[in-house]
């Protein structure tokens, strides 16, 4: 069976943190782990304006919803069904690549 992962597209990712709200419901995680965390990069720029940049990333707690997935209750983990910006994408590592290479910023994350 291919490994299956994640595709971000940082570019689009405005920093809702539904991702990570979905997947603490999901997966009943207590206060203080996660299975995907959204972190903030704040980088100075010219005088009139500041870049801000969300990165959702999975943590070693990350199992791509497997168990809901394999019963048939969705197709998708929950964090990619919730995304209300539409930047994460669930699939093969073949899908994924091919799929990166039309977007302007996208990271490829392959949960342990």
């Amino acid at each position: 069976m291919a490994k299956k992962g994640l595709l971000i597209d940082i570019e689009y990712c405005t920093g809702c943190f539904t991702c990570t709200v979905a997947c603490k419901q999901e997966n009943g995680y207590p206060e203080g782990v996660f299975g995907i965390k959204v972190t903030e990069h704040v980088y100075p720029g010219r005088k009139d304006r500041v870049q801000v940049d969300f990165v959702p990333f999975p943590t070693t707690m990350c199992n791509l919803c497997a168990e809901r997935i394999a019963k048939g209750e969705d197709t998708v983990p929950a964090c990619v069904r919730h995304c209300q910006a539409r930047c994460m994408e669930y699939g093969t590592m073949e899908e994924l690549v091919e799929k990166a290479k039309t977007m302007k910023r996208p990271m490829i994350c392959f949960p342990v």
